[in-house]
């Protein structure tokens, strides 16, 4: 069994650390299939008017731009798509050549694109939170200097409003070196299913603790929640993907990544609040409250197990936890509540527990701009201007809704009323094609709420419970205290990542049983001599 753990660990480090929900330091670190392709904004419409007031196309710059295809190859496609890109282009002032690199390929990509100074796409697309390759690239002078030019607010409207926390972790040097996919900060916790809990007794109170989440886990695989007389369910989804795992150690106190003891920040992993979290979720591994073989289950699939009635407790994204919910309410997948058969089943979106959840870092990817492609202010202020006109309603509706009359309508109340949302009718699917993956070139600045906000959009019981439990969460998310001063870290940006990742596989090795407690911390102690002793050195030499 550990050398089977080893080697699917092993397997799966590279697709751990570009997860759509996490890393050591916040889950949802790149888009997944469901919740992190852009924030849940729901959006809306470019003026006809556009090219009256933009620069003429004798005027402007050509921009190449390297875009994430999170769509197997179908972005921007069909009949109104050379449309759509017109009245971007016309708006924005700049001609677009847009390259897209799938999500698997990006950091494959990124690595050869740097190699390759000369010829770098202008903007880059990056996933996750910054890494040591970009960190080296920052130093050796790829990339502009954003402090030159965004924090104009006459010239850049949206740029200038960037969080200065979240700045600072895109600050290499003293250089901001990019601009943030922003996503919601209070995004993470617990989502469960209301009827089997009803059903049980089982529902969370206010300020439920850890024993409340563990009984009810229990009770979901044990007690037959859906009422078939099989023993058929195990109460916690779990894949091989281990952010969950970061997220019920802020329940215990730990933190997130670090966190600040007798004056000096050190990594969780060296607190007694970790080992107490640690062991918390090996009792549930060993109790079968979770999927025996959880560390070999694809992430792609990561949802099925609540939507087909194995799983009741999903721990990630809230806003996986309402397309759950809205997927038992889909006509097709219609699923009865095992309380009142008339009614669908429900998730309810618990968010923190006892106290505490993970913040997500305020983004998930960037954009940086070349210092060698983008070799003149004209061309660096077009790049610019770009994305800050990305940010306006006008764009935020083109790049998410397609066009008015062809893709969307306003109803009665000015809310925009999709045409094109039906997922099983294929005039349907072509027409939203024309506009798909647009949305990978929004930072949604100056925050994701109000890019959201900007839209008229008709809110429904799912966004609404989704909005509100963001909001709750967001006064228990825990954030990463080092996560600026790990970029400033010469150590952590040589192998930090890698070290990071042994953590991770040894934690998993642990709660599965195939290496002791005193192994396990024996690793980290390894660890900590291969480097994390500098790079805690490092990080509070910043401060």
């Amino acid at each position: 069994m550990k050398k089977k753990i080893v080697s699917m660990l092993l397997a799966s480090v590279m697709v751990m650390s570009l997860a759509a929900c996490g890393s050591t330091q916040a889950p949802a670190a790149t888009p997944d299939a469901g919740s992190d392709a852009a924030p849940a904004t729901e959006t809306a419409a470019p003026a006809d008017s556009a090219t009256d007031t933009q620069a003429t196309s004798a005027e402007r710059q050509t921009i190449t731009w390297s875009v994430i295809d999170l769509n197997a190859g179908v972005n921007a496609t069909g009949e109104y798509a050379d449309q759509i890109m017109q009245q971007i282009e016309d708006f924005c002032g700049a001609d677009l050549e847009l390259i897209w690199y799938a999500n698997d390929a990006l950091s494959e990509k990124n690595s050869l694109a740097l190699t390759s100074p000369s010829t770098m796409p202008q903007i880059m697309s990056w996933g996750g939170t910054v890494t040591g390759d970009v960190v080296s690239a920052a130093k050796n002078g790829a990339f502009v200097d954003l402090n030159n030019y965004i924090w104009d607010s006459e010239k850049y409207p949206y740029l200038s409003q960037l969080s200065k926390d979240v700045a600072a972790n895109l600050t290499v040097g003293g250089k901001l070196i990019a601009l943030p996919r922003t996503r919601v900060v209070g995004r993470y916790g617990l989502s469960y299913r209301q009827d089997w809990a009803e059903k049980l007794g089982v529902e969370l109170p206010e300020n439920a603790t850890p024993d409340d989440v563990y009984k009810m886990i229990y009770a979901f695989t044990y007690d037959d929640p859906d009422g078939n007389g099989k023993n058929d369910t195990i109460g916690m989804e779990m894949t091989s993907y281990t952010g969950p795992f970061d997220i019920i150690q802020t329940w215990f106190g730990c933190g997130n990544g670090w966190q600040e003891k007798d004056g000096q920040l050190v990594p969780v992993w060296t607190t007694d609040e970790y080992f107490e979290a640690v062991d918390y979720i090996k009792k549930l591994y060993d109790d079968g409250l979770m999927p025996a073989d959880f560390y070999s289950r694809p992430t792609d699939s990561w949802s099925n197990g609540c939507k087909t009635g194995e799983n009741g407790v999903y721990i990630d994204v809230l806003d996986s936890g309402k397309r759950i919910w809205q997927y038992f309410e889909a006509e097709d997948t219609l699923t009865p509540s095992v309380v009142n058969p008339d009614e669908p089943a429900k998730m309810v979106l618990y968010g923190a527990v006892n106290g505490h959840t993970l913040a997500t870092a305020g983004y998930n990817g960037f954009f940086t701009l070349s210092a060698t492609t983008l070799d003149t202010e004209e061309k660096i202020e077009a790049a610019l201007t770009v994305l800050d006109r990305l940010c306006s309603p006008e764009m935020l509706t083109i790049t998410q809704y397609g066009l008015e009359g062809i893709n969307y309508q306003y109803d009665a109340d000015g809310n925009i009323e999709d045409l094109d949302a039906d997922t099983e009718n294929s005039d349907a699917v072509a027409l939203a094609n024309n506009y798909k993956g647009l949305n990978q070139l929004l930072t949604f600045l100056p925050s994701s709420e109000s890019s959201t906000g900007a839209i008229p959009v008709k809110s429904d019981k799912f966004s609404e419970a989704q909005n509100n439990a963001y909001a709750e969460a967001l006064q228990y998310a825990e954030v990463n205290p080092a996560l600026s001063y790990l970029v400033g870290s010469d150590t952590y940006s040589q192998v930090g990542a890698d070290l990071d990742s042994q953590v991770t596989a040894a934690r998993t090795q642990y709660i599965c049983g195939s290496i002791s407690l005193d192994e396990f911390k024996s690793t980290l102690d390894s660890i900590r001599s291969q480097g994390y002793d500098a790079i805690i050195s490092e990080v509070n030499a910043q401060r």
